[in-house]
């Protein structure tokens, strides 16, 4: 499990392939309920396929960040793992990066100053 909090404020996590990525997911959303107040960063670099249930599991965590005014970031998805977006219409849902280093930089662009 790539799961990685040590990150100012944002929490990043290598998903593992279908079937654990769904369980992954959910220890994330799991991490942000319990208090945690960060954005988060998905790498799909390990990932060949998404299934309709992974895709729910982040459209929760989605919303459960986004009442938090927190962002998600998905990063490194295959052309095949963006097409299923494309073709649901979630890729104007999810903001994708090319790589780790641009998701992180697309956080810090639009994080607001926080008391």
């Amino acid at each position: 499990m790539g799961i990685d909090h040590s990150s100012q404020g944002v929490l990043t996590v290598d998903l593992l392939p279908e079937p654990d990525m769904g369980t992954e997911l959910e220890i994330v959303a799991n991490i942000v309920r319990d208090g945690a107040d960060c954005d988060v960063v998905v790498d799909f670099s390990d990932v060949d396929i998404v299934t309709s249930s992974s895709i729910s599991k982040l459209l929760k965590l989605r919303k459960l960040l986004g009442d938090c005014r927190r962002q998600l970031v998905l990063c490194n998805a295959a052309p095949a793992t963006e097409g299923i977006f494309k073709i649901t219409g979630l890729d104007a849902v999810f903001e994708f990066t090319p790589d780790k280093s641009s998701a992180l930089a697309s956080i810090r662009d639009v994080q607001p100053v926080r008391n």
